[in-house]
């Protein structure tokens, strides 16, 4: 156990004070520097050894005065001689050096004085003998003190774990795999914190190594599992006459080290691969990340995109800062001056649970244990009177790691996720110790993480942690569209969704909104919602609880975005549930190469509605973002009222209805490109009439030239005429006969027309279905009706100049943003929840006169710029300023017509139009289609 840093003052002045004789001669320097060591508590032949031979940069020989192999070199010089070229020679003995035993400080000496090289930080600090016992913790590495800057995305984290990833590779090509590859893993991932973060003595394990077994590997299996199983031993267990390298080790318990596993086999090249793991600073990676990055190596695909693979700390901090982490700091600073309500505050920390239903290797989990361990620090601070000595600082700490709870349908993640919260929270014990100059280590593990290996959408969550026993829900569930969804995935979703209408329209993640919304809602229980209850007696206990539970989870999106509102919100909301605080869109911080940005919302919810309600919003989607305090938060995540948009029939104001373009079902025979078209007209000159221009989605935005058979009207005689022409609709003919379904071999009796013409008879304004994410506007335009469009476009016939000037405008599209689909991340605009429920300004007539000279000025500013496509005019790069000002002159003749004064923001804008949604609808008739009523 490590001194105190009183006690190695003491020690540092009785030190100075019986070598400061100048008569001490340089046959004395070895019982020097064992008296130095023993200042801090520490044997120094068990660590370092002197006079160590190496070859010196010039070939020639040498001995290092003295080695601590990775941590510390010494050069001892007469007293008087000159320390500058004391360090010179110890920088000579590097070449010598194996790499991963180089040191991360020189100390050089002459007895008198000493000087402390820092080759990490560059840093050198030199002070007299007397002057020992002021700089003592500059050696808190020797005293197992010192703490780390651990930063999140140093890249030691990736090293460590491509270096863990050849281990990994190189046992499972001997054939060892599995659940023991696994778990073997994990033994030694702990072995290695172990040993630089004071759970070992100092290079313990790298010694057992290097001493203890062959250089060609053929031995280190078994000295493992001879370590491994003393490792699971406590002391009074061992046997007494136990090597002495093995009785070193600490009891470690926490049944990490208590499974049987079968021997594994290594060679020289894996033991070199152990031993470089080894010289790596294990005390500088963040249990936080290092869990997630360790995963990875498990796939080697992953594993060329280290680094992307985890969640930054600073969106989990997004998350719980709202969610429980700000408050508990707010009441901190209340009652910190009030010594009994500062230990009632103490006490609750202790009392509080947090439950991760979806943990993976604990990321979250381990974040918010350490901010909890940070807090109850500064309690501690606030609780000990100044110069107040603490002589058990064991008894001071409330919290550990028994509060944390998680499910994992992985066993591996699920197993880092119990020692990542392990290794933490002896990451912060030596905080502690370091703070109150006290040795304080929780080894042999006694509190346990309740870490559940299973699959959460069929667990009952209640098993893992009783509702009344559970403080917050929070985690970062898997993103998986509809479309992404495998079988067993879609099982588990009807499983816990099978029971809400239109359910197989939502992503992954509403699954487990669903699962907190029935574990936090007793009134759920009594309406059967929660499964899986083993009896009455359950079922009341649940029922009874008061639940005060707050959720927060990171998710996709899609699910505050267009139709998934409707299924998921409509639901949650008659659960009771209220939304306390959400991060609007922002962008997730994974930048692996060819990894797309993931686009995320955090939402924190719960049955209690509250007073104080924050948004957060993102002016740039990769920036911070700022908080706005807000009345409601509506599920679109916007200051409004609980709405709902739900599909609509037709458009709730008095505009022209949207439609769907024509839809070909033609297998491809009715249309053409450029190509295709002048062949067709080589052989079949007379077909020039029945060629039309066809757009689709693409071809609108990128003015991409496409053409297609319209037969409309054609008579037996002309199509018999054109045996071109003729083959290809035998061939519609044929290809929709084949068809399963019943719909389109009914089309095969009209091969001439497309599957579902609706083709408009005058002047339409086209609007592509998908449009990029990445466009301010969704391109749109004026076609003649000789332009056919197909079903990827929608039309709006007899389209006025005003209404293409509303729907222009960064009004429409920050309520498009908000109601639209999304196809991955790309919007996708929907007729009967976005247009059909678009609330438009009121009828004035004053107000249309401006706005459509405004919208006739951006279609001139487009048609100056003659060769360029709509998407070459609305790339956000690329738009030419004059069109740019067009808009912005448009977007105040449409605020101006609807009176909107606000924040030049989407959310501002969508509020307000939710508030315009509201007045209008209820005013109307229902435009959904009736329930029918089933007949008793």
């Amino acid at each position: 156990m490590a001194l105190s840093w009183n006690e190695i003052k003491t020690r540092a002045n009785a030190f100075s004070k019986e070598w400061q004789d100048e008569s001490r001669e340089d046959a004395e320097a070895k019982s020097f520097w064992d008296a130095f060591f023993n200042v801090f508590g520490i044997t120094r032949r068990r660590i370092a050894s002197f006079e160590e031979p190496v070859k010196k940069s010039d070939g020639k020989g040498g001995f290092i005065d003295m080695l601590w192999r990775g941590q510390l070199l010494v050069e001892h010089k007469s007293r008087g001689k000159s320390l500058d070229r004391a360090f010179d020679q110890a920088l000579d003995y590097f070449p010598g050096i194996k790499e991963r035993d180089l040191p991360k400080y020189i100390l050089v000496s002459d007895f008198s004085k000493f000087r402390l090289y820092n080759l990490e930080t560059n840093e050198q600090i030199e002070f007299s003998l007397k002057e020992l016992y002021q700089n003592v913790k500059l050696f808190g590495f020797i005293a197992g003190y010192q703490t780390q800057i651990i930063k999140p995305q140093d890249p030691i984290n990736i090293k460590a774990a491509e270096r863990m990833g050849k281990l990994h590779d190189a046992l499972k090509a001997v054939g060892y795999t599995g659940h023991a590859l696994e778990l073997y893993l994990v033994r030694l991932l702990f072995c290695l914190f172990a040993e630089d973060t004071t759970i070992f003595e100092k290079r313990l394990f790298q010694d057992y190594i290097e001493t203890k077994t062959h250089a060609d590997g053929s031995d280190l299996a078994h000295h493992l599992s001879s370590l491994f199983y003393v490792l699971n031993q406590a002391p009074e267990k061992r046997l007494t006459n136990l090597d002495e390298s093995l009785s070193a080790f600490p009891y470690v318990n926490g049944k990490l080290f208590a499974e049987p596993l079968p021997p594994a086999q290594f060679d020289a090249k894996m033991r070199e691969v152990l031993l470089d793991l080894c010289a790596l600073d294990w005390s500088l990676i963040s249990p936080a990340i290092f869990g997630s990055l360790f995963q990875s190596i498990m796939d080697s695909n992953a594993r060329r995109n280290l680094g992307a693979h985890y969640t930054s700390e600073e969106n989990i901090l997004k998350l719980i800062k709202p969610l429980f982490l700000d408050a508990l700091w707010a009441e901190f600073e209340k009652v910190k001056g009030n010594k009994n309500r500062l230990l009632e505050f103490h006490q609750k920390l202790r009392t509080l649970t947090f439950f991760d239903p979806a943990c993976g290797c604990g990321n979250f989990l381990v974040i918010t244990y350490r901010e909890l361990r940070l807090l109850e620090l500064a309690v501690l601070r606030a609780s000990i009177t100044s110069g107040q000595q603490v002589l058990d600082v064991q008894t001071l700490i409330n919290i550990d790691v028994d509060q944390f709870y998680g499910i994992e349908i992985e066993e591996f993640p699920a197993q880092i996720a119990q020692v990542a919260l392990w290794l933490t929270d002896h990451q912060m014990n030596m905080k502690i110790s370091e703070e109150f100059g006290a040795y304080f280590a929780r080894i042999p593990l006694k509190a346990t993480p309740h870490i559940v290996c299973g699959n959460a959408l069929q667990t009952d969550w209640a098993s893992v942690l009783p509702p009344e026993k559970c403080s917050y829900i929070l985690g970062n569930p898997p993103f998986l569209g509809k479309s992404n969804q495998s079988a067993a995935q879609k099982i588990d979703m009807q499983l816990v969704c099978g029971d809400i209408k239109n359910a197989g329209l939502l992503d992954f993640v509403s699954a487990w909104y669903v699962k907190a919304a029935r574990y936090i809602n007793p009134n759920a229980v009594i309406a059967g919602l929660t499964r899986n209850l083993v009896n009455k007696a359950e079922m009341l206990k649940q029922v009874q609880h008061d639940s005060g539970i707050k959720c927060a989870f990171v998710s996709t999106n899609s699910i505050t975005q267009g139709e998934q509102v409707g299924v998921l919100w409509a639901w949650m909301l008659a659960q009771g549930v209220k939304i306390h605080f959400a991060h609007r869109t922002f962008s997730w911080s994974n930048e692996a190469r060819g990894k797309a940005a993931v686009h995320c919302v955090i939402i924190g919810f719960g049955l209690q509605d509250v007073a104080d309600k924050t948004i957060y919003e993102y002016d740039d989607i990769k920036g911070e973002p700022h908080a706005v305090k807000v009345s409601n938060i509506n599920p679109y995540l916007v200051d409004a009222p609980d709405l709902i948009i739900e599909k609509s029939r037709r458009p709730i104001c008095a505009v022209p209805e949207m439609t769907y373009g024509s839809m070909p079902n033609d297998g491809g025979y009715l249309l053409f490109s450029d190509v295709e078209k002048n062949e067709l007209l080589r052989l079949e000159p007379n077909a020039e009439k029945w060629i039309k221009k066809f757009v689709m989605g693409d071809e609108l935005i990128n003015n991409i030239p496409r053409w297609c058979l319209w037969l409309v009207e054609i008579t037996p005689n002309e199509l018999r005429a054109m045996p071109q022409v003729l083959k290809r609709v035998e061939q519609v003919k044929e290809i929709r006969l084949k068809s399963t379904r019943e719909t389109t071999r009914e089309l095969a009796n009209s091969p001439t027309l497309f599957g579902e013409p609706r083709q408009p008879k005058s002047q339409y304004l086209a609007l592509p279905r998908v449009s990029s994410e990445n466009r301010r506007f969704i391109p749109m335009t004026f076609l003649s009706p000789e332009i056919i469009a197909g079903d990827k476009v929608y039309t709006i016939e007899n389209a006025s100049i005003y209404d293409f000037g509303v729907m222009m405008s960064t009004m429409h599209m920050a309520w498009m943003r908000q109601t639209a689909g999304r196809l991955e991340s790309r919007y996708s605009y929907t007729n009967q929840i976005t247009y059909n429920n678009f609330p438009w300004p009121a009828l004035r007539a004053n107000i249309h006169a401006p706005l459509e000279a405004c919208a006739q000025a951006v279609l001139d500013a487009r048609a100056a710029h003659t060769n360029a496509s709509l998407a070459d005019l609305y790339d956000p790069l690329t738009m030419p300023v004059n069109l740019l000002k067009a808009h912005q002159a448009l977007d105040k003749a449409v605020d101006a017509a609807y009176g909107y004064k606000g924040a030049a923001t989407d959310a501002a804008r969508v509020a307000f139009l939710f508030e315009r949604y509201q007045q209008l609808t209820s005013l109307l008739p229902s435009l959904t289609k009736p329930k029918k009523t089933r007949k008793k």
